[in-house]
């Protein structure tokens, strides 16, 4: 598509970058970009002084019918529902709708390897990138771990290169052309307050193998019930990966802490994960799952296990943020659901002052009150729509539980400090969502680590 001198309508600028490297990358095309969000300039002030050399039309707070008629073609952000009023008013006067995901997939030259699930997709899709380009591999990442794949589209890209895309249900949703090598870490309840129930979320991750050609690898979670089931839905061939041997299946496996690869009946020991740094069983899937990626592609066994021998871990998913006065801190900010939380407390196997609640997406809370009851040694809850409830269940499974309710982040540190004994962990691992308190879950993880670094 030739996009110079088209009217183009950007439909939700956000604040975390993916709209904004859209903007800059629909501004070399040569397009006339007019910006339509429901955030204020107040809000959106971080993305939008990053734009203010540019010629651009701004309609902020609110979106307007004309805007809709009138454009040649309308990039809508993953976080707008496809029943949109505005949208379908798009579609009645035969305005093109598309996605940037969309417009990468149309052009990019390269492999494209696309991540998605319920749990562990930014850590997986950075093991897979890191270890690609340890490998000396041309290689990018982006996606819903940061930035529009935009960003990384010239003309100097070339048919060797390789993007690992995070991609979230919501990018799904209008994906009309699959990744070469699919992965999916795992399925979940979550987003119910946008899918009404938990198999019409599936049919959203769905999409990213029903888009996939005969030549495509998918990689699917055998110890995922939900995951296994996907596996009609593939077009290609199929790679599983799980913490206990199988035999037969292509994929991988864990056996006496050594990693093990079969393809086409050849099977291959890989490396060992009795060193790695980085915590929790739920870890050791998402490398199960980035290793295999790696084996498929031929990457040498040496260059994976020095990798994983260093690797600790990324921002926001349980990150040592400090160590105070015998105290360990630790920001799981990612966790914005309950069975993501239950993963970082097992992580750990022992009491913790524990940071959660937030705001609701219509999660069922009951197990991660049973966990809270055997880790949670003291509970702080943040403000938000599913604390109420989340509190509850907690109290009718553990009464007498130290519970406090605090105003804000600050707080939740001040508490946290003042209850933490010598040698405790401080867990914020709130398995709700971010929205009302904090801009997103990066906010709150970057005021948790604010205020811990400021403990003196």
């Amino acid at each position: 598509m030739n996009l110079s001198g088209k009217k183009v309508l950007v439909m939700g600028l956000g604040i975390i970058g993916g709209g904004l490297e859209t903007v800059k990358w629909l501004l070399k095309q040569g397009a006339k970009i007019t910006i339509t969000d429901l955030r204020t300039k107040k809000e959106l002030k971080p993305s939008l002084e990053k734009l203010k050399i540019f010629s651009i039309k701004y309609i902020l707070g609110k979106h307007r019918p004309q805007d809709f008629k009138s454009a040649d073609l309308i990039i809508k952000n993953p976080a707008v529902r496809n029943s949109s009023p505005f949208l379908k008013i798009a579609q009645e006067n035969n305005v093109l709708i598309t996605t940037d995901i969309n417009l990468f997939f149309e052009q990019y030259p390269g492999q494209i390897i696309g991540i998605t699930g319920t749990k562990g997709k930014s850590t997986t899709a950075t093991l897979i990138y890191q270890i690609l380009k340890k490998s000396g591999q041309k290689v990018n990442l982006g996606g819903n771990i940061g930035f529009s794949p935009l960003k990384f589209l010239n003309n100097k890209t070339k048919k060797d290169s390789k993007m690992v895309l995070e991609l979230s249900s919501f990018h799904l949703e209008n994906l009309q052309k699959g990744p070469e090598i699919a992965v999916i870490t795992n399925l979940f309840p979550d987003h119910l307050d946008r899918y009404k129930t938990f198999n019409e979320y599936i049919e959203a991750k769905k999409i990213i193998l029903k888009s996939q050609t005969e030549n495509g690898i998918a990689i699917l979670n055998y110890d995922n019930k939900r995951s296994r089931q996907l596996s009609s839905f593939c077009q290609g061939k199929i790679f599983w990966f799980s913490k206990k041997p199988f035999s037969k299946k292509d994929g991988i496996f864990l056996k006496n802490k050594e990693i093990y690869f079969r393809q086409n009946n050849q099977l291959e020991k890989i490396c060992s994960v009795a060193k790695i740094k980085i915590l929790g069983e739920h870890n050791l899937e998402n490398i199960l799952a980035a290793v295999c990626v790696a084996c498929i592609l031929k990457i040498k066994s040496k260059i994976i296990q020095n990798f994983l021998n260093d690797f600790s871990g990324i921002a926001n998913r349980l990150e040592l943020v400090r160590i105070f006065k015998g105290v360990r801190y630790y920001n799981d900010t990612a966790a914005t659901m309950p069975e993501a939380a239950i993963s970082a407390l097992k992580s750990f196997n022992r009491p913790v002052v524990l940071i959660c609640g937030g705001a609701d997406k219509n999660l069922k809370f009951q197990e991660f009150a049973q966990y809270i009851k055997k880790y949670g040694r003291v509970v702080i809850l943040l403000p938000g729509t599913a604390t109420s409830r989340l509190k509850s269940q907690i109290l009718s499974v553990s009464r007498g539980k130290k519970i406090f309710e605090i105003k804000n982040m600050k707080e939740a540190i001040t508490m946290a400090e003042k209850m933490a004994k010598n040698d405790d962990i401080v867990l914020l691992s709130p398995g709700c969502a971010s929205f009302g308190l904090f801009k997103n879950e990066f906010d709150r993880g970057g005021k948790f680590k604010k205020f811990v670094k400021a403990l003196r």
